[in-house]
């Protein structure tokens, strides 16, 4: 498995406002907006948004991925208990 970015952000500018977007990475070729924010009054406003977005959604997803393993691992253990051989 490559260990390339799978979540970035990006700032678009709109007439006289930017918007921030959280981007992942679906597929090679695609991308999905995870979340995204308009109406900032300057670029590094936007910026600073995005970057303490990503942040926190990252360490949330981390999170999660923990949560969801020791799930695993105890369906897995319980799954073991059951089975005897012989």
């Amino acid at each position: 498995m490559s260990k390339g970015k799978k979540y970035s952000y990006q700032l678009l500018q709109q007439e006289n406002s930017w918007s921030a977007q959280i981007i992942r990475q679906v597929t090679s070729r695609r991308t999905q907006v995870s979340k995204s924010r308009d109406g900032f009054e300057t670029e590094e406003a936007a910026t600073k948004w995005a970057q303490e977005t990503l942040e926190s959604f990252l360490e949330q997803q981390s999170e999660r991925n923990k949560r969801k393993a020791e799930k695993r691992e105890q369906r897995a253990e319980s799954n073991d208990l059951g089975f005897e051989e012989e």
